[in-house]
Parts: structure tokens; C-alpha cells; sequence
């Protein structure tokens, strides 16, 4: 696809946003959908939210004339490609679709002929297909595939990744006929390094969802042994690393207070929800490895609360600072972290929780902790520091130094009162 064509990415958050920037890069005209006005107008003052993209990068965009951030559906009129990237929760363990719907209504009411249609938020096996084309025929009155162009591309942000990027990282594409993914291929084939094209709408959207429910899997893997190890009084990050000199055969995962963000936590219930509505299965391993992560805050606390015994402290009373929010190192990203259940947990058992994490905006965050910064003054008065996030820019050598004692989820500290998960 040439530059210059009319763009519209409906949805600016951790996925849409990078995606705008880079579309705009290329010579696009693009529109930034969102129904959010504090969100918009953020975009319009060159204000950022999301860790891919800087101040700067809004303002170079915006100084094209080419990205125009908008809650305007008129806006809309005369796309030639749109991308939806809107969230797709779960509800009481079922996929809520809701935003894909909206999408969708909006974007039939401008949608004419020749133009692509693209989704990119994860969901299950068929989505595309069967949810996503008839509310684009109904309120267009089009046909996809004769009329319009229809397909599917999961996104595969990594907040905060610097290594493996929008651009560099393989695009998986698909199209509900040959037309539609050579379409979807020739939009995405301008924007990243290489594409993937796969058979079906369906098997790329499956593809995302296998991606992800192996690392759940895995990780679930090693944070049940790191129970058992510790019960076993075996040093599991030791054996961990053992492993990991094997040159074959072995792909290393490490353990951690929880899984976080949209991928781990929730993705795999998409595909496990669809096997037992179509085929009437569970998908037991998707299950037990939910089982366990959704249990490892739990677990920490119950660690917390036993490093507290041992030096004749109760939770109740104790101040704790909790090192990191957000649910990955270097991210701003707070979405399911395992951090927020943990902050809940030891407020509701009575701790004085304190948290710093300089990457977590105070006011995306639903946590009773008292915000602070990590100071040698904070690190000093805490009964026990607890390290849930790994950020770079903390002060490791002052926790080693002055802390009372440590609790490390990450295995990032050393020292005579350093205790690990």
C-alpha cells in the first residue's frame, strides 16, 4: 500500500498508539480514534500515557499534519484502511466483546466500498468471522469479501521492549479470502520488517493465543516449583540456572509474585472458554496454570507474613514498602498486576503499605498503598522491603544496605537479608 492512504486506528492505547506513530512515519493520514476526551486531548497537547512513545514522538507526529487525535466519529468518513485495537476483557470468565462491537457499528456507519477492515484485539477463534463481519454488513450494508476487504492481525506489543519492537517484530496477517489477506498484507508489509501470512482469519487469531498460553503455562510451571523448592529448602533460582546451560531442549522461565497485563492473565481464558462452549472440553492445562498464577500474590503474602514471624513481627502494624506497580520491569503498565492484590492483601491484614514505583502514573491505579519514593529514609523505617517489580532505575544498593530485611520476588538482590521467592 502506498503512502498517503487514509488511516484509521480505533482504539490510542498500548497497541492503537504505536501503531498510529508508526503509520504516521510512513506518510499515512491518520486518525486516532478514541471515545476517551482526557485521552484525546493528551494526544492533542503531545502528552503521552503509553511507554512506546515520548512526548516527542506525539509532537513530531502532530507536527506532520498527518495524526489527528479525535473522539469525532465524522472523522471517520473516508477511510481506506482501519485498524481496531480496543480492549476485550473478560467478564465473569466469559470474552466481553462490547468495544469490538462498538468498533464495529462506528466504523460500518463510514465504511465504503474497496476499503480494509483489520482486527487486532485479541479474542477467540472466530471472532473476525462470525462477530466482527455481520455488525460491518448490517450497518454498512456492504459485503465483506465483495465488497470490502476483512481480516485479522494480533498485535504483538511488549510494553517497554526495546529490543524487539512494532517494527521489527513479525507481523502475523490473514484475510477472510485471498483478496482480503493481500490487502492486509500490503498494509502491514509498509509498517513492520516482515509479515507472516497465515490460511485463515481463524488460525491467526488462535496463533496469539497459542503464544501466549505457553508462556502462562511455563511460567505456572516454574512458580509451582518455586513452591515446592522452597518447601524443599532447594535454591530454585540455582537449579533454574543449571537448566538453562542445557544448549537444547530447554527454554528458561523464571518465577514472580503473578502474572500482569492483558497477555498472560486473561488471553488464555479466551481460547479455554472457546474449546468448552464449541467442543464441550476443558482445557485443563490452561486451567491449572490460571489456578496457580492467580495464586501466587497469595503466596507472597503468606512469604511476607512468614519473614515477619521469624523476626517476632505481625503483619498488623508493620510497615511495608513494596518495590514496583506495574506488572513488568521498566513499564508503566499496571494492567492485572500482581502487585495491586498484594498491596489489598497485606492492607486488609492490617501492614502499613507504602509503595514506590517511578514509572506508574498514581492515578491508573486502584491500590490503598501510600505512594512514596524510594528513598533511604522510606527503605530504612520499612519493617521489610519487598521487591515486586524489578525496575532498573531502583536503588539496589541502598535496599541491600540499609533495609531490615528483604523480600525478593525477582532474584534481583544479594545479601545477608535478602530472602527470595
Amino acid at each position: 500500500m502506498e503512502a498517503g492512504a487514509r488511516v484509521t486506528v480505533v482504539g490510542q492505547g498500548y497497541v492503537g498508539l504505536p501503531l498510529a506513530m508508526r503509520a504516521v512515519e510512513i506518510g499515512h493520514d491518520v486518525v486516532g480514534y478514541d471515545v476517551d476526551e482526557h485521552r484525546v486531548k493528551m494526544l492533542a497537547d503531545a502528552r503521552t500515557y503509553v511507554d512506546d512513545v515520548s512526548d516527542a514522538d506525539l509532537e513530531s507526529a502532530l507536527a506532520t499534519g498527518r495524526y489527528h487525535p479525535s473522539t469525532n466519529e465524522d472523522d471517520l468518513s473516508g477511510f481506506d484502511v482501519a485498524v481496531i485495537t480496543v480492549p476485550t476483557p473478560l467478564r465473569e470468565g466469559a470474552p466481553d466483546l462490547t468495544y469490538v462491537d462498538r468498533a464495529a457499528a462506528t466504523l460500518g456507519r463510514h465504511l465504503r466500498p474497496g476499503a480494509t477492515v483489520i482486527l487486532e484485539s485479541t479474542t477467540y477463534p472466530g471472532t473476525t468471522e462470525e462477530r466482527l463481519r455481520p455488525v460491518l454488513e448490517e450497518t454498512s450494508g456492504l459485503r465483506a469479501g465483495a465488497d470490502f476487504h476483512l481480516g485479522y492481525s494480533p498485535e504483538r506489543i511488549d510494553p517497554g521492549n526495546r529490543e524487539f519492537t512494532f517494527v521489527n517484530t513479525p507481523k502475523v496477517v490473514a484475510g477472510i479470502d485471498p483478496a482480503s489477506t493481500e490487502a492486509v498484507r500490503a498494509f502491514y508489509d509498509r509498517l513492520v520488517e516482515r509479515t507472516v501470512v497465515l490460511p485463515s482469519a481463524r488460525a491467526a487469531e488462535l496463533t496469539k493465543l497459542v503464544e501466549n498460553t505457553f508462556r502462562h503455562v511455563n511460567i505456572a510451571l516454574v512458580n509451582e516449583l518455586a513452591m515446592f523448592a522452597n518447601d524443599l529448602d532447594i535454591d530454585i533460582w540455582s537449579v533454574i540456572d543449571a537448566a538453562a546451560t542445557k544448549p537444547f531442549g530447554f527454554m528458561r522461565f523464571t518465577p514472580g509474585p503473578g502474572v500482569g497485563g492483558h497477555c498472560l492473565p486473561i488471553d488464555p481464558s479466551y481460547l479455554s472458554w472457546q474449546v468448552k462452549r464449541r467442543l464441550g472440553s476443558t482445557f485443563r492445562f490452561v486451567e491449572l496454570a490460571n489456578d496457580i498464577n492467580e495464586h501466587m500474590p497469595s503466596y507472597v503474602v503468606r512469604r511476607i507474613t512468614e519473614s515477619l514471624n521469624r523476626r517476632r513481627l505481625p503483619v498488623n502494624g508493620s510497615r511495608i514498602l513494596l518495590l514496583g506497580l506495574s506488572y513488568k520491569r521498566n513499564s508503566g503498565d499496571a494492567r492485572e498486576s500482581p502487585a495491586i492484590p498484594i498491596a489489598r492483601q497485606l492492607d486488609g491484614l492490617g501492614a502499613h503499605v507504602r509503595a514506590a514505583d517511578p514509572h506508574v502514573n498514581e492515578h491508573i491505579v486502584d491500590c490503598p498503598a501510600v505512594r512514596v519514593d524510594a528513598t533511604v529514609a522510606e527503605i530504612e523505617a520499612a519493617d521489610l522491603v519487598v521487591l515486586v517489580t524489578d525496575h532498573d532505575d531502583f536503588p539496589y544498593e541502598a535496599v541491600a544496605s540499609h533495609a531490615k530485611a528483604v523480600f525478593d520476588t525477582r532474584h534481583r538482590l544479594r545479601g545477608p537479608n535478602v530472602e527470595h521467592l
